[in-house]
């Protein structure tokens, strides 16, 4: 027997059996816990990191961007190697690199060696996040995937919500460097349990060097023309970069549609339902970002409440996330993604309304239960549109789908982070503009969303 059938035979035919599956997501969702809960402890600690390290306020924020551009230049690579390679193989290689670049960040002694300690970071949480969503594909049988999906979100939203919580706890005790040095014995524990994860089939393809330069090259410079328009770079430099990013993502679509399993997944947005559940991701972390980042300000410049009040008051929307994740990931398994995301994002769309339009001295309830309500509507939109997306690739096509979901999200943000600029610079109202656009994402979320409903993918 060959080793390709040997390896075959190996593989799960539909999910893994209790109690494996338990600790195979265990190990899941660790390193995707602490690789989100990293960023939002390093968002909550700049200050205290530039002040220690006797560094402008400016330069920190490069301790939080060095670590999404790793991220986003070499997601769909990572990917691309999860299908070479196996899913697992990559998803360790990515837990070490994190556990060591958290190891170099806790021992950093200047801003520089800090920076670079976030690069391998960035890239390690790379690995993790490029193929998670794939094993979760082989770690549940195809009948409980939603519920994978949702045990999933949840991790992300509770590692998101106790962020500024869990910084604030350790600097109340001890110095910086343990933000990073907590991350260690958990990344330890999670490469001992790595070996419950399952094999999965590897394609025997070669891995495109060009199409990971391009891709580098392509989204790198547009992580950074968005980000200097949020930054209020000139115009020139920004559009520079920006028409510079696109002739090269150009490049890397055309070298994409010659390659039988290509590293920027053409082959797969020729799925309407992949294509459409990839939009609606972009349009719904479109709407996160606009809401995170706008409503900080309004709270504190215009309603005049603190920095930790602004803090607890943005809590709602991450729990409610963290409860309604599980509920609709169960619910997936029974009822369209379509309609359960269209329903969803109609939420969403609601609650951005709603803050959109608060009265001009609003009670904390009048804003928690709005932002409640914009976590229930995200919360009810993810699992359901991740099982959509995951279940329209073929099994094989896994990395190259897994690799859109966090590209998608990242890309999201991002965009959303960068239309927050442009709204504070075109009113001084441009909190309010800001939400008004994220409830127009969310609304064309919904709208994509409820036309899967009327479009079938080919059966994975």
């Amino acid at each position: 027997m060959s080793a390709v059938s040997q390896q075959r035979n190996q593989l799960p035919a539909d999910g893994l059996a209790m109690p494996r599956r338990f600790w195979a997501m265990a190990t899941v969702a660790i390193a995707i816990g602490m690789a989100s809960l990293d960023g939002a402890i390093a968002n909550t600690a700049l200050p205290t990191i530039a002040a220690d390290l006797h560094t402008s306020p400016a330069a920190s924020i490069w301790v939080v961007n060095a670590y999404q551009l790793a991220l986003v230049v070499s997601l769909l690579p990572f990917s691309s190697l999860g299908e070479i390679l196996g899913y697992r193989r990559v998803y360790i290689i990515g837990l070490i690199v994190f556990t060591v670049g958290s190891l170099i960040c806790a021992t950093a002694w200047s801003m520089p060696s800090l920076i670079f300690a976030r690069v391998v970071q960035g890239f390690g949480a790379s690995g993790l996040m490029s193929v998670n969503t794939a094993l979760i594909r082989f770690i549940f049988p195809a009948a409980r995937l939603g519920r994978g999906y949702g045990t999933n979100a949840l991790v992300v939203a509770v590692s998101f919500a106790i962020g500024p919580t869990v910084a604030s706890g350790i600097l109340s005790v001890a110095d910086w460097p343990w933000l990073f040095a907590v991350n260690v014995p958990f990344g330890v524990l999670a490469m001992g349990l790595a070996a419950t994860l399952p094999p999965t089939q590897r394609s025997g393809n070669r891995f495109d060097i060009a199409s990971a330069a391009l891709n580098a090259g392509g989204f790198g410079l547009l992580m950074f023309s968005l980000g200097a328009v949020a930054h209020h770079a000139t115009s020139l430099v920004s559009l520079a970069t920006f028409t510079l990013a696109v002739v090269l993502l150009c490049l890397l679509v055309w070298r994409q549609l010659a390659i039988p399993a290509p590293m920027l997944p053409v082959d797969l947005f020729r799925r309407p339902i992949f294509a459409l559940s990839a939009m609606t991701s972009s349009c719904s972390f479109a709407t996160q970002g606009l809401a995170f980042v706008s409503l900080p300000f309004f709270f504190q410049e215009t309603l005049g409440h603190t920095p930790v009040e602004t803090g607890l008051l943005l809590t709602p929307w991450p729990v409610v996330v963290a409860i309604m994740a599980p509920i609709a990931g169960r619910l997936s398994d029974r009822f369209a993604a379509g309609l359960l995301g269209g329903i969803g994002l109609c939420l969403l769309s609601v609650g951005m309304i709603s803050l959109a339009t608060l009265p001009s001295a609003p009670s904390s309830m009048e804003i928690v239960w709005r932002l409640a309500l914009c976590g229930a509507g995200f919360g009810f939109f993810q699992s359901p549109n991740q099982r959509a997306l995951m279940a329209s690739a073929p099994r094989e096509r896994a990395g190259g789908a897994s690799g859109i979901v966090s590209t998608a999200r990242l890309l999201g943000q991002t965009t959303g982070a960068a239309l927050v600029a442009l709204c504070f610079g075109i009113t001084e109202h441009g909190a309010a503009l800001a939400l008004w656009l994220g409830a127009g994402f969310a609304g064309a979320g919904s709208i994509a969303s409820f036309a899967r409903l009327a479009t079938r993918s080919p059966p994975p």
